[in-house]
């Protein structure tokens, strides 16, 4: 058996703030702790039968895990420079994609450092007309490859969300909202027991779940930014149509194609926050 782990920091036991998560003495204590509730799915994931597990780093510049030490049982997907983002690898081979650390969406979501893929630029993000975080849109990806989503963890406030698109998932909660910078904790090596005991539960009840019906589905996204320049240069995708002035939409065919459609109209977002070129050289 062959599973996917799409790995984020946000949802992690400990973190409560944005300051623990930049370039610091603080962060480098997150990375390790990320580190150890993955290798807790991962040793879950062996513990009920597992014979393959690929990890992608989702977080940030998506290089954040520390390889040193990473369970050696599984494959660590690095680096920022992907086709599919948090998605990058996963395949119809895969017998089920687990979520650990996942955080809630952007909006009116009271979950802790919630946002949807990219806090500079995303206010909202729907498909087909429902407002999604990242784990329900990458839940609806990798349907389409037959791939049911059978585990997350992060604060209740996130598990409250993804189960309304995902009422049997497997779930651990890692620590509970007070605010969008502030939790009540849970101990560490606690969320660890429960990871790895939850994922191998996940896997031991692997036929009762369905993967996403969302293959060959016509997929429209609606994107609204936070600015209208960075709303504007997104049309210079001639399939990006302008909704308002901080607003777009687009149609694929498929949700795959949707999927990395959106991610390229994110990029551009993000790219457009302050001056494409603001930092090009004359």
């Amino acid at each position: 058996m062959k599973f996917f782990i799409s790995a984020d920091i946000e949802g992690i036991a400990g973190v409560s703030t944005i300051q623990q998560l930049v370039n610091n003495t603080e962060y480098q204590r997150f990375r390790k702790l990320m580190t150890s509730e993955v290798n807790a799915a991962i040793r879950g994931a062996f513990n009920a039968g597992a014979t393959e597990v690929v990890v992608a780093d989702g977080h940030g510049n998506m290089s954040n895990m520390l390889i040193e030490e990473l369970d050696p049982r599984a494959r660590l997907v690095s680096g920022n420079n992907r086709v599919m983002c948090q998605l990058e690898g996963l395949d119809e081979t895969f017998d089920g994609i687990i979520f650990v650390g996942h955080h809630g969406r952007e909006g009116a979501s009271e979950a802790v450092i919630s946002h949807t893929l990219a806090g500079v630029c995303v206010s909202e993000m729907k498909i087909n007309g429902k407002v999604v975080g990242e784990t329900e849109m990458n839940a609806m990806v990798a349907g389409a490859f037959g791939v049911p989503a059978i585990f997350i963890s992060g604060d209740d406030i996130y598990v409250s969300e993804v189960k309304e698109t995902l009422p049997d998932v497997e779930s651990v909660v890692t620590k509970f909202a007070r605010d969008r910078l502030a939790a009540e904790l849970i101990h560490p090596e606690k969320v660890n027991e429960l990871i790895e005991t939850g994922v191998a539960k996940a896997i031991d009840n692997l036929s009762t779940f369905t993967p996403l019906d969302t293959k060959n589905m016509e997929t429209t996204f609606e994107i609204r930014f936070k600015g209208p320049q960075q709303t504007k240069m997104t049309s210079t995708l001639p399939t990006v149509e302008l909704t308002s002035p901080t607003s777009i939409k687009f149609t694929c065919g498929d949700i795959v194609t949707a999927y990395k459609h959106m991610w390229g109209c994110v990029i551009i977002a993000m790219a457009a926050t302050n001056g494409v070129l603001g930092h090009a050289n004359s």
